[in-house]
């Protein structure tokens, strides 16, 4: 159970859906694709990010 209120309280007061975030910063750094790589990709979804957002996420 206290898993569950870590993940909520890591995703608290983004914008952004979780699920979004984790398939970012999984390919970012699994797949070793450039943050402009990402960005383009996600844009193809209709989802318009910028790469220091993924940095910070990927930093955190």
């Amino acid at each position: 159970m206290s898993k569950l209120k870590d993940l909520e309280r890591l995703f608290n007061r983004r914008h952004i859906d979780c699920g979004v975030i984790v398939l970012c910063v999984r390919r970012c750094l699994r797949h070793r694709l450039s943050l402009r790589d990402i960005v383009g990709m996600m844009a193809e979804r209709g989802l318009p990010l910028a790469h220091t957002t993924i940095l910070g996420w990927v930093k955190r």
